[in-house]
């Protein structure tokens, strides 16, 4: 199977963290060559994400390793779902099985907390965007879960646009000279982002002509003001202590977007197994 660049780099490190020089126990206990498949199953209700990565762990120890797919990334799973079936070399299925949950486990722990998010959204035109806030290696597939739960990503990196934080309005000076100065320097479809915390701060960064202006740490009330006085001259999004009990009340109040950190950096694996199902054949 072909695997891209980054992802390949983590399975070799995560193999190299768990199986070292090699798996005493599976080398001491199962004949080389015995053969086995193997399902993984889902232990709580669910939304998967990362079935690739998983696959792709068995087939960096094997590339003879086979598999059967019953479900799809984002789907949603109930407990006693059969996700994946491995087939090939028993050893490999032994040796790959924890790193190969460590993935798909993550990854479905975000792809589900995303979908709780999601679904406290429902009936209203906020979209729920992620952040850079990811696990170092890991982002590109922790925005991919992001995307099953059904949520959308903001910026992948420093490289693909344009946000102005208040660090930047310290080094630049303020709102307007910020906003002239990445408007002449960055790619002409790149919107500008501008960061502020008070309704005079929003103020500025319309008058400056910023694309999209995030309210930080603002209460409900503050961002109900902000998106008066704004009138849908600009692009909002709320940012900071962006709880899921809170989003309901968020979803009433006319912003375009809420971001929020925890979906990547707070979201708890959840309970996948890997259970053998037949027993190791003759030696080859």
């Amino acid at each position: 199977m072909t695997v891209p660049p980054y992802m390949s780099r983590l399975i070799d490190l995560a193999l190299e963290e768990d199986v070292g020089p090699g798996d005493l126990t599976t080398e001491a206990l199962i004949p080389r060559g015995a053969q086995g498949q193997a399902r993984i199953v889902a232990r709580e209700d669910l939304v998967i994400s990362g079935i690739g990565s998983a696959e792709a762990v068995f087939s960096r120890l094997d590339p003879e390793t086979r598999f059967e797919r019953y479900v799809s990334d984002g789907d949603r799973l109930s407990a006693g779902d059969t996700v994946l079936r491995v087939i090939g070399c028993l050893s490999v299925l032994l040796t790959g099985e924890r790193t190969a949950l460590n993935f798909i486990q993550r990854l479905s722990g975000i792809a589900s907390l995303t979908r709780r998010y999601v679904d406290a959204l429902a009936g209203s035109d906020t979209k729920l965007l992620d952040t850079r806030k990811t696990t170092p290696g890991w982002r590109a597939l922790e925005k991919a879960a992001v995307r099953h739960g059904g949520g959308s990503n903001h910026r992948v990196a420093l490289f693909d646009g344009v946000l102005i934080k208040d660090n930047h309005l310290v080094a630049a000076g303020d709102i307007e000279a910020a906003v002239r100065a990445a408007r002449s320097r960055a790619p002409a479809l790149v919107r500008i982002e501008v960061e502020v915390e008070s309704i005079g701060q929003l103020r500025e960064a319309i008058d400056a002509g910023a694309d999209v202006v995030l309210l930080d740490n603002m209460d409900d009330a503050l961002l109900r003001e902000a998106v008066d006085f704004a009138g849908g001259r600009v692009l909002l999004e709320a940012s900071g202590r962006i709880t899921l009990d809170r989003v309901p009340a968020l979803a009433s109040l006319g912003l375009d977007f809420i971001s929020c950190g925890a979906l990547t950096h707070s979201a708890t694996a959840v309970d996948l197994s890997l259970d053998v199902e037949s027993p190791a054949g003759q030696p080859q």
